[in-house]
Parts: structure tokens; C-alpha cells; sequence
């Protein structure tokens, strides 16, 4: 069997949005999943709009995604002699013609057709002219007059287009520079190009480019053209909706496996399974099972998501992301023992990293500042006599570990004839200055127990001075 090989062409006009993410994906899963190639092409011809800033903001993306790419990365502009060799081919093998047609005549031949009830398409004025390149001379792809071209697109099935529907579109501009639809099939040729995967806005481009691998001599790729994703209103997705920049999501806490894992469950599935591991994505993943409809984007279902890959993330290996977050809140040097402690308390209760490491904080202030509603009810003289016991027999424990603590609970809670819950809420406060927090033998073990006892202490000293 032929080597796959696929390909993601982004325009670097902006960042590297969600949509754009989810074809580079699909490219590259099917690669992986084949051991095949994927190649990064970068579509830098509209030089008006390009920008060196968008080709970084796309490569930080696709690194942050974890989406290697084989090879590349090509930039058009680098290309232009290539697409040059191409155009002459076309010429001297008669598919293409040289136009001389003004802009005024354009626009007239627009009108009439439109007034006509017809599509403002090229007449096909200099088509047999035989013109010679000159000043402001475009090239022109001579399109079959008759007949159909048919996409066989392995998502959607047979596409059959009108040949008299198309006209003789430009290939190269009046400067020379190439056009849109025929570098893009001089670069999948020249890359050995086999497999096409892209969003079904491109599907009017597509019986071009066929009419020009004909042309060309070339085979054709197979093509796959994958369903838009849409809002949650089902409208076509922008920034309200949550169509920012792939980026935008890391910076806000979400894990780069669970916007792969959302992404690539927008329009492709496998059963009913909802989580997978970017390891079994690559295992499972097939375009047969891309769907037909518009995948839609639900920001609260990645969020729900994003919470289950942090939960089932082991903790060391979450370190790395969650160190940023700790960074923004003046967080560092942090021994890794420690932090892996911490987030083994709050992983289960986090659904962002940055909540992660807001929700850590108790966990490294030297003093606590107590919540005044939380202080005031908790933090009462009644609560003295226990918590002082408390710090009597965690002081005398010799293992430092959960059993111990829950004995050392126990003993106060004999001794006071109080119930858990009456001790336990206090100690929280103590702890960690509020009434929410993971579970108070959790924290005290991660705290340790110099720690612990510095804390409840100074709770003791705080409930006296109110005295």
C-alpha cells in the first residue's frame, strides 16, 4: 500500500484558531495512525497579510498541541520559481493562455452576464487569441467547456460539478504572482501529496484543482472534505462562541490532550466513547468514521472534559503545566515532592490549571489570613479546648501519616464527645483560612507537620486574642 502522506497548510494572517486546529489534527492523526507523513506548509503568497508574528503563533500552537510535523516547514514564498516552471508548463502544453482583459472589461462582462440571469463568469474573450505575455497580462487556466468533474471525497461521497459552471479562472496575476487554487496542487505534487483533508468550505476550489492535476499529468490525491464546526447556535463559529486562538486555551488552563481529545470528537467518533488518550486517538483514528454533520462547539462539555484529563493525569506529570499558573501568582522554586502532594489533593476538584493553582495558595503562605465570615463562625472560643488537644496529639505522633491523624481525630473527638464535623471545619479554617478545601487529613499530611502544627497554633493564638 502507498505511504500516506498529508499535509496542513495554514495562512499565517492570525493565530492558529480551533477550527484550523482540528484539520491540522485530522491530518495529522491519519499520518500517525497510518505510519505515514505529515507535512507543514506554510500559505505566505498574500504577502499583504502575512505576517512572521502569525508564522510563530502557529508553530508555538502546534507544539503546545504536541503536533509534530515530518516535514517542512515549506513557505510559498520560497517557491516561486517552481510555481513559474509550472505555469509554463501549462502554457506550452496549451491548458493555459495569457489575458490581456482590462479590469472596466471584466467588470462590463460581470453585469452583462448577471443581467442575463448567467454567473459573472469569464467570457472566455482571449481564450483562442494566442496573446504574448506583456504588460499587466494574466494567466488563465483553459477550463473544459463541457462535461463534469466529479470529487470523489471520501467523507462525503460523489460531488459532481458542471464543467459550463466554471470559467477560465487566473492562475497567475497581472505581477506574476501565482494564484490560490494552482499552488496549491503545484505544492501537493512537488511533496508527493496523497491524501487531502480539509475543512467543506474548500469544496468550490476543488473541481479546479482537479481540472489542473489533469492538466498537470498528475494523480489525483484522495480528498476528504470535513464538516465546518460550528457555535453553539449553530451559526458559523467565531470568538463568541470560543473561537480564540489555540494559545488562548493553554493560557487558561486547559490541558493540550483534552483540546485534542474535544477537537477531534467534533465530527469524527468511535462508538460512544467520549475520553481518549492521545495514544489511543492515534490507534482508533480513521476517516471512515467522520461524520457528515457540523461538529458544534460547547465550551462547558471542553471544560467538563479538560477536569476528567487532570483527574486521570498523573500528578508528577502535571507539574510542568501547573508551574506557570503558580509562576502568574508569584509561586517558584517549589521542591517537586511537595507539588505533586498538592495536586494529588486538588485534581479530583479542578477544572482549569490556573483553578488548580488558585485553589493551592493555602498550601504556601507563610501566615493565613482567615476568610471574616468563615473566622467567625469556626473560629470560637468553644473551639479552643479541642484544638489545643488536637495539637497535643498530633504533636506526640511518631508515624506521621493518615492512620496516625485519624487516631489523633479520634482521641479528641473521645475526649470532647464531639462529632467530627465540629472539629474537622475549624481545623480547615485553620488551615487553610476557608471553609473549602480538600480533605483535612490530605492536607495535613501534604502540609507536613511542622507545618500543621504552626497553623493550628497560630488559630489557638487568634481565638485567644478575641477572648
Amino acid at each position: 500500500m502507498e505511504k500516506i502522506i498529508t499535509r496542513f497548510p495554514p495562512s499565517p494572517t492570525g493565530y492558529l484558531h480551533v477550527g484550523g486546529a482540528r484539520t491540522a489534527l485530522f491530518n495529522w492523526l491519519y499520518a500517525r495512525h497510518t505510519k505515514g507523513k505529515f507535512v507543514l506548509r506554510i500559505e505566505d503568497t498574500d504577502v499583504q497579510r502575512s505576517t512572521k508574528e502569525s508564522v510563530d503563533a502557529i508553530f508555538e500552537a502546534l507544539e503546545w498541541l504536541g503536533i509534530e510535523w515530518d516535514d517542512g516547514p515549506y513557505f510559498q514564498s520560497d517557491r516561486f520559481s517552481i510555481y513559474e516552471e509550472y505555469i509554463q508548463k501549462l502554457l506550452d502544453s496549451g491548458h493555459a493562455y495569457y489575458c490581456s482583459c482590462s479590469p472596466e472589461r471584466l467588470e462590463e462582462m460581470r453585469k452583462q452576464a448577471m443581467a442575463a440571469g448567467g454567473k459573472p463568469k469569464y467570457d472566455g474573450t482571449c481564450r483562442e487569441k494566442k496573446l504574448s505575455k506583456g504588460e499587466n497580462t494574466v494567466v488563465r487556466f483553459k477550463a473544459p467547456l463541457a462535461g463534469t468533474t466529479v470529487i470523489e471525497d471520501i467523507i462525503k461521497g460523489n460531488i459532481v460539478f458542471q464543467n459550463s459552471e466554471l470559467d477560465d479562472f487566473i492562475i497567475a496575476r497581472g505581477d506574476g504572482t501565482p494564484t490560490y487554487n494552482f499552488v496549491v496542487v503545484v505544492d501537493d505534487i512537488t511533496m508527493g501529496i496523497n491524501t487531502v483533508i480539509r475543512g467543506d468550505d474548500h469544496v468550490n476550489n476543488t473541481p479546479k484543482q482537479i481540472l489542473l492535476y489533469k492538466a498537470l499529468g498528475s494523480a489525483l490525491p484522495a480528498f476528504g472534505h470535513v464538516p465546518m464546526v460550528l457555535g453553539s447556535d449553530r451559526t458559523r463559529l467565531s470568538k463568541r462562541h470560543g473561537a480564540m486562538s489555540v494559545t488562548a486555551y493553554r493560557d487558561m488552563g486547559y490541558l493540550s490532550d483534552a483540546l485534542i481529545n474535544y477537537l477531534v470528537r467534533l465530527g469524527w467518533s468511535y462508538g460512544d466513547q467520549e475520553f481518549f488518550t492521545r495514544d489511543e486517538l492515534i490507534e482508533k483514528f480513521t476517516l471512515e468514521n467522520i461524520g457528515k454533520s457540523a461538529g458544534v462547539f460547547d465550551q462547558e462539555k471542553l471544560l467538563a472534559l479538560n477536569a476528567d484529563h487532570i483527574k486521570t493525569t498523573p500528578p508528577k506529570k502535571l507539574i510542568p503545566h501547573l508551574l506557570p499558573f503558580l509562576k502568574e501568582n508569584g509561586i517558584e522554586n517549589q521542591d517537586d515532592d511537595y507539588l505533586e502532594g498538592i495536586i494529588n489533593t486538588l485534581n479530583i476538584r479542578s477544572k482549569t490549571l490556573k483553578e488548580m493553582a488558585d485553589a493551592a495558595m493555602f498550601y504556601f503562605r507563610d501566615t493565613i489570613l482567615y476568610d471574616e465570615k468563615a473566622a467567625k463562625k469556626f473560629l470560637k472560643p468553644a473551639v479552643l479546648e479541642p484544638l489545643e488537644l488536637l495539637i497535643g496529639q498530633i504533636e506526640s505522633l511518631d508515624v506521621f501519616d493518615e492512620k496516625g491523624l485519624e487516631d489523633a481525630f479520634k482521641e479528641v473527638m473521645e475526649r470532647t464527645g464531639l462529632k467530627l464535623g465540629k472539629i474537622a471545619q475549624p481545623v480547615r479554617v485553620a488551615l487553610t483560612g476557608g471553609t473549602v478545601s480538600p480533605g483535612i487529613f490530605e492536607i495535613i499530611e501534604v502540609l507536613g507537620k511542622e507545618r500543621s502544627l504552626a497553623r493550628l497554633k497560630s488559630a489557638a493564638q487568634f481565638i485567644r486574642d478575641k477572648k
